[in-house]
């Protein structure tokens, strides 16, 4: 029963990229994310808490992808991007659009239905009527860059007004000096150029997208720094973000007792004796305000830790 419902899933969401080239239905979203079990938005997108996306900003990238290929889940990161604000961090909830290269005749119909469904402007511009505070705009565009322009400054202020956050675009953007105008915003692109968008159209609405090597659904937290960008799925995102700021605490201790030389570097890097536990749950209690998270968290967390 299981695979035959996955065989008219996977049926389902091919018509829609051959046929309507639109949103997936709120029953397609939640099958394809089926492991979220929280709040969702009406069309089904899984809604982390902002929390979360507040929280991820600390978590490094090699933390995050870390403890994902632990978890089986071995693409969700690209990098090499052209970034408009190297040192900013760029962490939200993806909604999610696929470019496909033009089509006279299925523009049209795209055209038409977007038109019939009370959707305004060009194609380009109904993700960014989706959009909702928290969320980054992620769109696969092939990694064109001449014409392959998915937004210039007038679109970024939109975006921003709409999001309070950027874009990260396996394509590229045009108007790089209006862009940077806008305060809060960032870009993860594969490139910049002054053409404008042509021959291009858009292929699926808060749908399954490839980016470069990575995959991102709707609703993934999304890490981006200068060393690259991580696609969490949403059921995983609490465990990772307890992991990664577990991590960094175990680091920060370890540093600080190397520097003070009560422990070797063997002893740090291998499993901790009882001792070494022992110190570091005092260490714990002594500098609660390098806490990342709540001491109830903490100890909620540890308690199924083997360290």
């Amino acid at each position: 029963m299981k695979m035959k419902y996955l065989t008219i899933l996977a049926f389902s969401l091919c018509a829609c990229f051959c046929t309507q080239a639109q949103t997936i239905t709120k029953e397609q979203l939640i099958a394809l994310t089926a492991e979220w079990k929280g709040e969702r938005f009406a069309d089904g997108r899984p809604k982390v808490a902002d929390k979360w996306i507040e929280r991820a900003k600390k978590v490094s990238l090699e933390e995050a992808w870390g403890i994902l290929r632990n978890e089986g889940f071995n693409n969700q990161y690209e990098g090499d991007w052209e970034i408009l604000y190297q040192d900013k961090v760029l962490t939200g909830r993806a909604l999610t659009a696929m470019y496909i290269p033009s089509r006279p005749d299925i523009d049209k119909m795209i055209r038409d239905k977007g038109k019939a469904e009370g959707r305004k402007g060009s194609p380009n511009s109904w993700p960014i009527d989706m959009l909702t505070p928290g969320d980054i705009y992620v769109a696969d565009a092939f990694g064109k860059i001449i014409d392959g322009t998915l937004i210039g400054d007038n679109l970024g202020n939109a975006i921003y007004a709409k999001s309070k956050n950027g874009v990260i675009f396996y394509g590229s953007v045009r108007d790089i000096e209006g862009l940077s105008k806008i305060e809060g915003f960032n870009y993860f692109v594969k490139g910049t150029d002054p053409s404008y968008i042509q021959n291009l159209m858009l292929g699926g609405l808060n749908v399954p997208i490839r980016m470069g090597r990575a995959v991102c659904l709707p609703g993934d937290l999304v890490i981006a720094k200068r060393g690259g960008v991580v696609f969490i799925p949403s059921h995983l995102v609490e465990k990772v973000i307890l992991n990664a700021e577990f991590i960094a605490l175990r680091d920060a201790f370890g540093h600080q007792r190397l520097r003070e030389a009560k422990y070797t570097a063997g002893e740090i890097d291998m499993q901790w004796t009882d001792a070494i536990k022992k110190d570091f749950l005092a260490w714990l209690d002594q500098n609660p305000d390098k806490l990342p998270m709540t001491r109830k968290e903490l100890d909620e967390f540890m308690k199924d830790r083997t360290w």
